[in-house]
């Protein structure tokens, strides 16, 4: 049998392991423990491999690899051209990805006070798309869906807005595990709190994951120079990851060290990346081990109401990242000179990530110009906390945080069967941390925590 895997795969594959036994990857658990995500070509068990991107494969009858050969090689090729000349063929070719991916439905576009959603929206408004639009918000947490509906208001899509509730995730996370069959830290996917309104609705979703990836810096420009495992290392543990990762290290008495096994790991896997340039490096790394075992993961959800299309997915748009010079990428400026050409009118309104500004004030979101509404936004929050309304930033706040959810939160870190599997002592460490110590910072284990005990009880 042959397959051949996508540049960024949205969905896994598998194949098997000759001579391995069916037993549980302990340490490639620790860097999913870690991180939320599993690494190469990690699987929760010993005998099976996952399908890297950009290959072809040749299994035997028992599924196991007879062959494998590179379809797609990311690489770092930069043409001599015009900045705007990368912004016309930018424009030429994803509005042509836009319109075969929409002809012949309605789309769905969910709206954020981003910018890969906002170039989505001028794309489709450009090639007279049907397009129907919503976004979503914390309760008690930023409008997003506010700066959303000005972004339809202005391409004259209809608009629903949802308020993401608390405790939602209670009532759908058996659903939520059999869906993403424990691949991801699942307390993130907000739009499973959405599931049945998105069944409601007709079309076909156009989703722009990945665009703020592969239209930015590769790197941070602080980090140039530095060790690339040092970069990545940083980049992908999450805070409180380190905790849970070197507790169940310890707890299932694995040989070595975690931190130079997670180190050994990234270095290997960068050493396949024949880039020269740093930035075009650990993007090509993101966009291989990143984007298909944590991004596409939870895309699922979208498909359980319908199909699902991806521009930034596209081929032909990873090719063309190759080829731009890495200075033409970073800080959005590509996309924002998109936007901003053709349709000024979005680029108006207030980009989330420099709020209040926007697409043509934002290089004033520094001191003093900022300093007004970083008094008001710091007031705002202090009023709502002395009136007992804390201010959500995070989609674990609706769910951790709170006597209903502890509950239900407890019935699955005490279940007999995953004490005895993580230990008394990983579960006391982490639940400790984020009662006592800092919630933010073990947030992340605790998640894990959770996803780990959710997906032991779908396999039980």
């Amino acid at each position: 049998m042959k397959i051949k895997t996508d540049c960024i795969p949205l969905h896994q594959q598998f194949a098997q392991v000759p001579n391995a036994a069916a037993k549980l990857n302990k340490k490639a658990l620790c860097i999913y423990a870690a991180t939320g995500f599993f690494l190469g070509e990690d699987d929760f068990y010993e005998n099976r491999k996952v399908l890297q991107p950009g290959q072809t494969y040749t299994l035997d009858e028992q599924g196991a690899i007879k062959h494998q050969e590179a379809h797609f090689k990311w690489q770092y090729q930069p043409r001599n051209i015009r900045f705007q000349t990368a912004v016309d063929e930018f424009t030429d070719l994803y509005e042509q990805i836009l319109k075969e991916q929409a002809a012949g439905h309605k789309v769905l576009l969910p709206l954020s006070g981003g910018l890969d959603s906002r170039s989505q929206a001028a794309g489709l408004k450009h090639i007279g798309a049907e397009v129907s639009s919503y976004s979503y918000a914390f309760t008690r947490g930023y409008p997003e869906h506010q700066l959303s509906e000005k972004i339809a208001r202005v391409c004259t899509f209809p608009f629903q807005g949802f308020l993401i509730p608390p405790g939602y995730l209670w009532s759908v996370i058996e659903d939520l595990v059999k869906i993403n069959s424990g691949y991801s830290e699942f307390t993130h996917a907000r739009q499973m709190a959405v599931l049945d309104a998105f069944k409601q609705m007709q079309g076909e979703f156009s989703l722009g994951h990945w665009g703020d990836v592969l239209f930015d810096r590769g790197i941070a420009a602080a980090d140039e120079g530095k060790d690339d495992v040092v970069i990545l290392y940083k980049k992908i543990i999450k805070k409180g990851g380190l905790a849970l990762a070197e507790a169940l290290w310890k707890q299932w008495e694995l040989a070595g060290d975690f931190q130079d096994y997670l180190k050994s790991r990234l270095s290997a896997l960068l050493a396949k990346i024949e880039i020269e340039h740093q930035g075009a490096r650990i993007r090509a790394f993101k966009s291989l081990y990143w984007a298909p075992r944590w991004t596409s993961i939870n895309l699922q959800i979208f498909e359980q109401a319908h199909p699902i299309h991806l521009p930034y997915y596209d081929e032909r748009m990873c090719r063309f990242i190759m080829e731009l010079p890495e200075s033409f990428l970073a800080d959005r400026r590509i996309q924002i000179a998109y936007i901003k050409q053709r349709n000024p009118g979005l680029a108006k309104i207030t980009w989330q990530a420099q709020k209040p500004f926007n697409l043509y004030t934002y290089p004033y979101n520094k001191m003093p110009y900022n300093l007004a509404y970083r008094v008001q936004q710091k007031l705002k929050r202090s009023l709502q906390a002395r009136l007992g309304q804390s201010y959500v930033q995070r989609n674990w706040e609706l769910q951790f945080l709170g006597t209903s959810n502890e509950q239900q939160l407890q019935t699955y870190l005490k279940r007999e069967a995953f004490v005895d599997w993580v230990g008394a002592a990983s579960i006391d460490k982490i639940y400790k941390g984020f009662k006592k110590q800092d919630a933010v910072f073990y947030s992340h284990p605790l998640s894990m925590l959770l996803t780990l005990s959710a997906w032991q009880q779908l396999k039980s």
